[in-house]
């Protein structure tokens, strides 16, 4: 565990937060009075990905692929004219 005084972690805070995500903590000082420690935040338990878990769950209709009519394409590609 490193300590720091405030003027050095006022001006080399960037630095000391890669170590802070690196794994370490580190302590800030006000003379040889600890006040505050910087740890790493911990984070939200996740669960692991499951590939092809929305299979089966949902299906795209053929008109789908269907080009765009060309008002709603004009929409997109915002041409000036107005299509409605």
């Amino acid at each position: 565990m490193t300590v720091v005084t405030i003027h050095k972690a006022k001006t080399e805070l960037s630095k000391l937060l890669k170590r802070v995500e690196a794994g370490e903590e580190i302590i800030i000082a006000r003379g040889d009075k600890q006040i505050a420690k910087l740890t790493p935040a911990e984070q939200p338990a996740r669960k692991p990905r499951v590939p092809g878990a929305w299979k089966g769950k949902f299906t795209l209709p053929d008109s789908f692929f269907d080009p765009l009519p060309e008002e709603e394409l004009a929409a997109w590609e915002g041409s000036d004219e107005d299509p409605l």
